[in-house]
């Protein structure tokens, strides 16, 4: 069945008041490979978090859309400190994010100073004042190439995703202790729902994010980021893939490959703070400049240093 006229009529409309207003604020819009479909369709960047907020930083856009969370609109103030940002959905957070503070993190690096020089590497996923607090930053692209990068003879504290800890654990020499924390989508998904979903699409290969559980991980073809999905699937000559993160990248992976199948590891697997933003949201943030995200300028500076280091890393 069609749409009503009057809804795609509608649609339009929104989407026509977007694109007018973005040329007339001069603003950009990203949106995170996790939101949905009508927000990635509109948006000038889709990507990872802090690949779009390196992208913005390039542009001359004075004002910044971030369609995400809290933590990617503050790593859009720290990398972009000239620019607006605006989190259209000023309550759109991270659990993970929010399962360590900057007094979490200062109080358990005292705690394991036990001689050794203590490196702090934060996920990207953290808030600004967690970044402030760490020596350097990491993606769950570049995890195993930070902790290779630290002096083999220094204790690591890697916050605040304990899988992802564990997964650079495991493909480096490093000496590693971490935060218990995690992200509900990733963490709560099991060996039984991939071992069902496999024996469903016996040829699909099985792509898992780092913030999966270890034995979940163990199951992989391959463990790859967002946007390294997004990648190896368009490589790729499998024509199947299951894919083990949140359901929303399924979108980009099936606009991007029309011709391949991809199934959710898991259908449950929704951040619902990823989802908060639509097209409404959109344009009532570039109406009003608001909810507006800024990071002090100390804890800017601070941050920005980690993630400066961060960057300092050749990739492979």
């Amino acid at each position: 069945m069609e749409p009503s006229t009057g809804i795609t009529d509608g649609l339009k409309d929104l989407k026509d008041k977007i694109k007018a207003l973005l040329h007339e604020r001069k603003a950009i819009l990203l949106a995170h490979n996790y939101q949905r479909p009508e927000v990635q369709d509109i948006a000038d960047l889709c990507g990872d978090s802090l690949e779009l907020s390196i992208k913005a930083s390039q542009t001359d856009a004075e004002v910044i859309v971030f369609c995400g969370v809290h933590f990617m609109a503050e790593t859009a103030s720290i990398l972009c400190p000239d620019k607006k940002v605006l989190l259209p959905a000023s309550d759109a957070g991270c659990p993970m994010a929010d399962m360590i503070t900057a007094e979490n993190l200062r109080q358990r690096k005292a705690e394991i100073s036990t001689g050794k020089r203590v490196v702090v590497i934060s996920y990207v996923n953290t808030t600004a004042e967690v970044k402030a607090e760490s020596d350097i930053c990491c993606t769950s692209a570049n995890v195993i190439q930070v902790a290779n990068s630290v002096d083999p003879s220094h204790q690591i504290f890697m916050t605040p995703d304990k899988n992802l800890a564990q997964y650079a654990i495991e493909h480096t020499n490093r000496n590693i202790v971490y935060w218990e924390g995690f992200c509900p989508v990733h963490n709560n998904l099991t060996v039984a729902q991939i071992r069902e979903t496999k024996a469903a699409h016996p040829e699909a290969l099985f792509l898992a994010h780092p913030e999966c559980p270890p034995e979940v991980l163990a199951l992989a073809d391959e463990v790859k980021s967002t946007s390294g999905m997004i990648a190896y699937a368009g490589n790729s000559e499998r024509r199947e893939f299951i894919i083990g993160t949140e359901i929303g990248i399924l979108h980009p992976l099936s606009k991007s490959n029309p011709e391949k199948s991809f199934f959710p590891a898991d259908p449950g697997m929704i951040c619902s703070d990823m989802k908060k933003i639509g097209l409404r949201e959109i344009l009532r943030a570039l109406e009003n400049l608001q909810p507006e995200v800024k990071v002090p300028k100390k804890i800017r500076e601070k941050a920005k240093g980690a993630v400066d280091r961060m960057l300092a890393i050749p990739s492979e």
